[in-house]
């Protein structure tokens, strides 16, 4: 996946699998915060995942030896993305439904584009900044409903914070992906020792906060887990990195309109998320935010 150009069509089957599966996957982390700590579900999940990837580049017939600068590289991506990011996204669904989380990661686009015009020197266009305020906007009504349904603690506003932290280094490890460096090497063998660094800072972590490994016996958890690391990570991180290197990390983003419709109706199905108009307004709102946003991205992000 280095350097060929990749078909249109490869590509819109690639967001609409992202779109698909990324959709689910916030339902199912929301029942994965069980009685087994975040620290060691995030571990559990990536060192399966990285077997998984491993087997993957196997299968391709590609080489898992990289030049030093290459693990270097791996070991920044896998340390923001599938430790920093995922610790702090399954911490968040403690307190948030699994639908908010993902409209609040809809938001991944814009950090993307900045970090990309900042470090990158891509453009970004006044109706990107336009749209990706009125995106903002309709997040803060939809963060209005929950907090007013909150319970007195604040536990929703630590669910925001947890969120806004978690994007911020889903950010860092996209933009690393979209760099000239990172376009030089092969994707699958990049991701796998992106997730195997990521794993072992995870499982450093979980050792350091909550002591020794917890396990929750049902098939339902473990179901779930294999799930989120083969379907939700061996499968997807791929593509989505595919769409980064073909697209930018800006465009890549696109699939986070398309996530949050399908995770808000999965929860409305199974969480029994309750709509307000204030919570539909909001949402209405930042999804079309978001589309004029995308609307003005005409260079590559």
């Amino acid at each position: 996946m280095t350097g060929a150009p990749v078909s249109n069509l490869r590509l819109v089957a690639a967001f609409a699998i992202v779109a698909l599966v990324w959709g689910s996957t916030w339902l199912v982390i929301k029942d994965q915060v069980s009685a087994v700590p975040a620290t060691w579900t995030v571990s559990f999940r990536f060192a399966l995942a990285s077997i998984a990837m491993a087997a993957l580049a196997l299968l391709r017939g590609e080489s898992l030896r990289l030049p030093a600068p290459a693990l270097r590289l791996a070991a920044l991506i896998g340390i923001a993305q599938f430790t920093c990011n995922f610790q702090l996204v399954y911490q968040a669904e403690r307190y948030l439904t699994s639908g908010i989380v993902s409209v609040l990661y809809a938001l991944l686009m814009v950090p993307n584009a900045l970090a990309a015009w900042v470090f990158l020197r891509q453009p970004v266009s006044r109706r990107f900044l336009c749209g990706s305020t009125i995106a903002i906007g309709g997040i803060a009504l939809l963060l209005l409903h929950e907090y007013r349904l909150a319970p007195p603690e604040g536990s929703i506003l630590l669910g925001v914070a947890l969120a806004f932290g978690g994007l911020a280094f889903a950010s860092v490890a996209n933009v690393l992906q979209a760099t000239p460096a990172a376009r030089e090497v092969p994707l699958v063998p990049m991701l796998t020792w992106a997730m195997i660094f990521g794993a072992g800072a995870d499982v450093v972590l979980a050792l350091a906060v909550d002591g020794a490994p917890a396990f929750d016996p049902r098939p339902q958890y473990w179901a779930g887990l294999v799930y989120l690391a083969v379907i939700g990570s061996v499968l997807t991180f791929p593509l989505y990195f595919l769409l980064i290197r073909e697209l930018g990390a800006g465009r890549a983003a696109y699939n986070g309109v398309v996530v949050p419709i399908i995770a808000m109706a999965l929860s409305t199905l199974f969480e029994g998320y309750h709509w307000t108009w204030l919570a539909a307004a909001g949402t209405v709102i930042a999804m079309v935010g978001l589309l004029i946003a995308l609307s003005g991205r005409q260079q590559r992000a």
